[in-house]
């Protein structure tokens, strides 16, 4: 069997692929599994890292923007999607997958399009609430579209068939032990505080944790690991030095562009901060931490505060609004929390409850129904 994975522009699109990937390699050594992305995408570190073969297009996201700059921009982009079109069914011919698997995003697009009209079996994989624009546009295409939420069926009312399968949760995030991680960065077991707002990072975002640091630096009650993103670890330093901190003085605080280890992490945190994609809830839940989440307002029809309400009602998370929140409220949010073990320990507790850690095995379920269809065409 050949599956070709294909999304990307964020780690949200990109992890699902590879949690699932790494899934049935594990299973079945002798399937073929290749990916397709974005060139210069997250895709291109996180999956060369894992060793699967990456095809790569010139293909990005249209602005919102309409002035004339935005309008030029996104007809050169409208005009390099058709080019990624052409150059995927290129690929494809010469190696024909049996099944392809699209995670959302523009990097999706091409090769799941090509393949669709190549008539081989094509899925689409949205694990939040509210579909992307891609898998909309592509929904009634694709052979099935698999969701993570039952409320997505409605908004999807061409798509030949639905599955629901949950989200892929990666291995590493089930099956991980952080028991050393406090001891080996930072030689304290003090509490600690995991944050990242994606791969890409949030610039607005990681301003506001500057003044956060500043504060957790000063009274040093618990440790922190945070996640940059790419564009802030080039910043954050310089910003947080005009405010009197140096990074290479930081005792109880560590920076680091992109978290490889995300399991490992993960276990080790007492509490973790992050932002209301679909993809990282279902791994917070599924490592059973509390958390305090700050939704994306950027994104299509507010998913990501919708998705995020829906953990703080069952009590495992506090949902707080960039627009609405300092750096000083955030730290005083995680303040109250973390040096709080009874109300960590419930929330936490709430969070595993609403795990659904069998996502990956039902999307693979999927993908061989596609490939029995495909044999017996």
């Amino acid at each position: 069997m050949k599956i070709l994975f294909t999304g990307g522009g964020t780690a949200g699109h990109v992890n699902p692929a590879l949690a699932t990937a790494k899934y049935i390699r594990e299973l079945d050594d002798t399937v073929e599994i290749r990916f397709a992305g974005a060139k210069g995408g997250i895709e291109e570190k996180l999956v060369k890292r894992e060793g699967f073969h990456l095809y790569t297009y010139d293909v990005k996201g249209i602005q919102r923007s309409l002035s004339p700059k935005g309008i030029v921009t996104n007809l050169m982009r409208v005009k390099n999607l058709f080019g990624s079109i052409k150059a995927a069914k290129k690929d494809l011919t010469l190696w024909r997958p049996d099944v392809i698997i699209g995670t959302g995003g523009y990097a999706s697009f091409p090769m799941v399009y090509a393949g669709a009209k190549m008539g081989i079996k094509t899925s689409m994989l949205e694990v939040n609430a509210y579909p992307g624009v891609a898998v909309k546009y592509l929904s009634q295409m694709v052979d099935s579209v698999m969701i993570s939420f039952k409320e997505t069926e409605k908004l999807i009312p061409k798509a030949k068939k639905t599955v629901f399968t949950g989200s892929p949760i990666r291995g590493d995030i089930i099956n991980a032990s952080g028991a050393n991680v406090k001891m080996e960065v930072f030689g304290n077991e003090k509490p600690l505080l995991l944050s990242f707002w994606g791969s890409v990072g949030a610039q607005y975002m990681n301003e506001k944790m500057c003044d956060f640091i500043k504060i957790a630096q000063e009274e040093n009650l618990f440790n922190v690991i945070h996640a940059t993103g790419a564009e802030a670890y080039k910043w954050m330093p310089p910003m947080l030095k005009e405010k009197g901190v140096n990074v290479d003085d930081l005792k109880n605080i560590r920076l680091m562009e992109y978290i490889y280890d995300m399991g490992e992490k993960m276990a080790a945190a007492d509490i973790i901060m992050c932002r209301g994609g679909a993809s990282s809830l279902a791994e917070v839940c599924a490592a059973g931490k509390p958390s305090v989440i700050a939704p994306s307002p950027y994104v299509t029809d507010n998913h990501q505060e919708k998705n995020a309400r829906v953990i703080e009602k069952n009590g495992a998370a506090v949902v707080v609004l960039e627009k609405q929140i300092s750096g000083k409220d955030m730290y005083e949010t995680v303040k109250s929390i973390i040096l709080d073990q009874e109300k960590m320990a419930e929330m936490g507790k709430n969070a595993k409850k609403m795990a659904v850690t069998d996502g990956t095995e039902k999307i693979f379920k999927e993908i061989l129904r596609l490939f029995d269809e495909s044999q017996r065409a």
